[in-house]
C-alpha cells in the first residue's frame, strides 16, 4: 500500500514537471542574461553576447511637460536615425509612450532590419503616492496593484495590442504598433526613496518571503518581496497571454545599493538596501533577471570621500573613484549588471563636483561631456558590465535643480532655457533657442548687420538683443587695449533700488544699477550684482544660516557690487573622518572667454564673451539678471520687502557702457534702453553637440 501510493505520487510531480517543461518550451523568448552581459539569439549564429550602447530619451521638448507627449512622430524618427548613426544598439524609455513612439521605433526597425534598435521599457511610480502612503501595501495595496497594472498595459501596447484612454498627464490612445521583438526588456520602478523602502520594511518585518509561479525569493527584505510579487505578476501575464517573456530588473540607485559607504555624509545615502540579489528566477523564466543602477560620478557624497576610492588609481595612473565604485559593485553581483543611467550635464551651471576627478554635475563643456562619459563607458566594459546607457539624448527643458530651484517659476521652465541649471543639459541633442541662431559669440558681428545701438558714449556704442536662453550685447570699443582697459557695462533692471555709484570710486550711473559687467582680459571678467540683490547671500544668509551676515549688504545704492555665486554644498559632516566640512560655492558670475561659434573648430560651448577687432560679444544668461521667467517677463522683486523671492513684471532694463583706462575713469556712464516681447510658445532649434561625435567614435568600439 505504502510503495503504490509512494509511486502514485512521484507519478504526479513527474507529470506536473512535464507540463511545466512543455509550458516553458512553448514559450518564446529572444533576449537572456549570460554570466556577465545579456544575450540575443540571432538566426544561424544563436546566442550572442550584447553589449548595451544606448541613451535614455525623455518624453518632453520645448515648450511641454513630458506628461504633454508633445514629441511627434517625425521627431522621434529622425532622432532614432541619430541615435543609430551614433553607433548606439539601445534606447531605454521611463514610462508609457505615446502611440507614435512605439510606430516610429516599429517603421525604424522596419526599415533597418540589419541594424535594429532595442527597447528597454520602463514603467513609473506615482511618486505622489509614495508620498502620501509611504507604503506598497496601504490602502488595499494601492501602489503595488497600480504598479502591476501599469505593467500589464504596457505589456498589451508592445504587443501592439492596447487602447489606453487618453487622460491628462498620461500618454494614451491606440498602440497597434508591435514591437516586442525588439524589446530587451523590463527596467522597472524609479530610484527608490530609502525612506520609503525602510518605512516599508519596519511596517511588514514578517514579509520576507514569497514564493510565485517564476519568481522567489529567500531571506528578502519587505520591500523586496514587493518587489517580487510585481516582478512575477508580469512575468505571469505575458507567458500566459503572449507565450512570451523578456528580461526583468528593477531600478536602482547607489543610495539604495548592497555597499557600506562609511564616509558618506548624509544618512540617508546609506541607510538601506535593495538587492534585486534577493530575487530569483525559477528556471521557466528563461531570459532571467539582470541587476540595473543608476550611477552617476559626482553623487552621493561618498564618490568624492570614500577612502579606498580616494587611493584608486586607474591604468593611466590617475585617481578614477568612479571605476572604484563599478568594480565593487559588480563584485557584489552573480548576474549580468546595466548602467541604466549614466552622464554628466554641459551645463553653465554646477551643482556637484567630484572633488577626485573633476567629473562634475555641470560646468563642463560639450567636449568635456563627450570625453567624459566616453571614459565612464569604457570603465564599465573593462569591468566587465552589460553595457551603459547615456542620460539622456535630449536637452530638458522643464527640469529643475536644487541649487536654482528657488529663482524661477516652475510652470514656466519648459518655455524658456536656464544655462544655469544643469539638470536642462545632459542631453547628446541641444535644443538652442530661436528657429535659428540670432547671435553666436565669436567675436565676428555679423550677426549684429542692421542693428541699432541701444546707448551711445564714454566711447562705446552698445547693441542688444535676446532670445530664449540669453541677454546678448555686442560692444564696439574703438582703441580699447584688451589686456589693460576695461569695459564697464551697469544694467539697471527694478526700478527703486541699485546704486548709483561705482564702490569708492568717482563713477556714478545715470539710472541705479543692480548689476554690473566688467571686462578685462581673458581670465579677470564677470557680472556682479548690487549687494542688496543679491539672491544667493539673501537665501544663504537672511533665509538660513549657512553663510555669515554682512550689514553692508542690508542698503541699497551702497556702492558695493559683489562676485554672483552658486551654492555647491551645504555644511557635511564626514563620519569615518569626524570632520566637519564648510559650506561652499563659487563664482558663477565669472565670465568665460573663447569662441561660442558651434561651427568652429575651436568651439566652447561654456564662452560667454568674445573679443576682436575692438568689438566684444556677450551673452548673459537670464538668471544671472535675477529674471526668474522672461517668457512672461518676470523678475525677482524686492528680496527685503518681500521677505522672500517672489515675481513682478519686468519693466525695460537699461544699459550703460564705459571704458576704464588705467590713466582715466570716466564720471558719469549713461543708458539705454533695451525691452523684449513675451512669448507663449518658444523658438528652438535642433544641434547635435560635440559629445555627440565623440560618443559616435566610442560606441564604435564596443560591437
Amino acid at each position: 500500500m505504502f510503495r503504490a501510493s509512494h509511486y502514485f505520487i512521484l507519478l504526479i510531480i513527474s507529470l506536473v514537471s512535464m507540463s511545466v517543461f512543455a509550458d516553458a518550451a512553448a514559450i518564446s523568448h529572444r533576449f537572456r542574461a549570460g554570466q556577465s552581459a545579456l544575450e540575443v539569439y540571432k538566426d544561424k549564429k544563436g546566442w550572442q553576447p550584447l553589449f548595451i550602447k544606448g541613451v535614455n530619451i525623455g518624453a518632453a521638448k520645448p515648450g511641454s511637460f513630458p506628461g504633454e507627449m508633445a514629441i511627434t512622430q517625425t521627431e522621434y524618427s529622425r532622432w532614432f536615425r541619430y541615435i543609430a548613426k551614433m553607433n548606439a544598439n539601445t534606447i531605454r524609455v521611463y514610462t508609457t509612450q505615446s502611440p507614435v513612439f512605439y510606430q516610429a521605433f516599429y517603421d525604424y526597425n522596419r526599415l533597418n532590419p540589419a541594424k535594429p534598435l532595442y527597447l528597454f521599457q520602463g514603467v513609473w511610480i506615482n511618486e505622489d503616492d509614495i508620498a502620501a502612503l509611504k507604503d506598497p501595501y496601504a490602502a488595499n495595496e494601492k501602489i503595488k496593484t497600480d504598479f502591476i497594472a501599469d505593467t500589464k498595459a504596457l505589456i498589451d501596447i508592445i504587443h501592439g495590442n492596447a487602447t489606453i484612454p487618453v487622460k491628462p498627464g498620461h500618454a494614451g490612445g491606440q498602440y497597434t504598433s508591435d514591437v516586442s521583438k525588439y524589446v530587451i526588456g523590463w527596467i522597472l520602478g524609479i530610484e527608490w526613496d530609502p525612506y520609503w523602502v525602510t518605512n516599508t520594511n519596519n511596517l511588514h518585518p514578517d514579509k520576507t518571503n514569497f514564493e510565485g509561479k517564476f519568481i522567489f525569493t529567500d531571506h528578502a527584505s519587505p520591500f523586496e518581496v514587493f518587489l517580487a510579487e510585481v516582478a512575477d505578476a508580469v512575468v505571469v501575464y505575458e507567458s500566459e497571454r503572449y507565450s512570451e517573456q523578456r528580461l526583468l530588473s528593477f531600478t536602482n540607485w547607489l543610495t539604495t545599493d548592497m555597499l557600506s559607504h562609511p564616509n558618506e555624509p548624509l544618512a540617508g545615502e546609506d541607510m538601506v538596501t535593495v538587492n534585486i540579489e534577493h530575487l530569483n528566477a525559477d528556471r521557466t523564466f528563461l531570459p532571467g533577471l539582470f541587476a540595473s543602477y543608476h550611477i552617476y560620478p559626482y553623487y552621493p557624497d561618498f564618490m568624492s570621500y570614500q577612502h579606498d576610492y580616494q587611493e584608486f588609481h586607474d591604468v593611466d595612473g590617475k585617481i578614477n573613484s568612479y571605476k572604484a565604485y563599478l568594480r565593487d559593485l559588480h563584485k557584489q553581483h552573480t548576474m549580468p549588471v546595466l548602467v541604466a543611467e549614466f552622464g554628466i550635464p554641459a551645463s553653465r551651471g554646477m551643482a556637484h563636483i567630484n572633488s577626485n576627478t573633476g567629473f562634475n554635475q555641470g560646468n563642463v563643456t560639450e567636449q568635456q561631456q563627450g570625453d567624459m562619459d566616453a571614459r565612464m563607458l569604457k570603465d564599465m566594459h573593462d569591468e566587465g558590465y552589460a553595457g551603459g546607457l547615456v542620460f539622456a539624448w535630449q536637452d530638458e527643458w522643464f527640469k529643475r535643480t536644487w541649487n536654482t530651484v528657488d529663482f524661477d517659476l516652475p510652470d514656466q521652465r519648459p518655455f524658456w532655457s536656464n544655462a544655469q541649471t544643469n539638470e536642462q543639459a545632459f542631453g547628446l541633442l541641444s535644443f538652442d533657442p530661436g528657429i535659428k541662431d540670432i547671435c553666436r559669440i565669436d567675436g565676428s558681428v555679423s550677426d549684429w548687420r542692421g542693428s541699432k545701438p541701444i546707448f551711445q558714449g564714454n566711447g562705446v556704442k552698445l547693441h542688444a538683443k535676446s532670445d530664449e536662453k540669453y541677454v546678448y550685447l555686442m560692444a564696439e570699443v574703438p582703441g580699447f587695449d584688451f589686456e589693460k582697459d576695461t569695459l564697464l557695462i551697469p544694467i539697471d533692471t527694478i526700478a527703486n533700488q541699485g546704486s548709483s555709484t561705482l564702490g569708492n570710486t568717482a563713477m556714478t550711473f545715470s539710472r541705479d544699477a543692480d548689476f554690473l559687467i566688467s571686462l578685462h582680459g581673458k581670465d579677470d571678467s564677470r557680472i556682479k550684482v548690487e549687494a542688496y540683490y543679491d539672491a544667493f547671500y539673501f537665501i544663504n544668509a537672511i533665509k538660513h544660516d549657512y553663510i555669515e551676515q554682512n550689514p553692508d549688504y542690508e542698503l541699497t545704492n551702497t556702492g558695493l557690487f559683489v562676485p554672483m555665486q552658486l551654492t555647491l554644498s551645504r555644511k557635511l559632516f564626514l563620519p569615518e573622518d569626524q570632520l566637519q566640512l564648510p559650506f561652499t560655492s563659487y563664482e558663477t558670475g565669472k565670465l568665460r572667454y573663447g569662441d561660442g561659434n558651434p561651427t568652429h573648430p575651436a568651439f566652447n560651448s561654456l564662452t560667454d564673451f568674445a573679443y576682436r577687432q575692438h568689438k566684444f560679444e556677450i551673452r548673459i544668461p537670464w538668471q544671472l539678471l535675477n529674471v526668474m521667467d522672461p517668457s512672461t517677463k518676470q523678475l525677482m522683486a524686492n528680496l527685503r520687502s518681500n521677505n522672500g523671492i517672489v515675481a513682478e513684471a519686468a519693466n525695460a532694463f537699461y544699459f550703460g557702457a564705459a571704458i576704464v583706462k588705467p590713466e582715466s575713469t570716466p564720471q558719469l556712464v549713461g543708458s539705454g534702453e533695451f525691452n523684449w516681447n513675451p512669448w507663449t510658445m518658444p523658438t528652438y532649434h535642433e544641434r547635435l553637440k560635440r559629445s555627440y561625435g565623440i560618443l559616435q567614435k566610442a560606441f564604435a568600439k564596443y560591437k
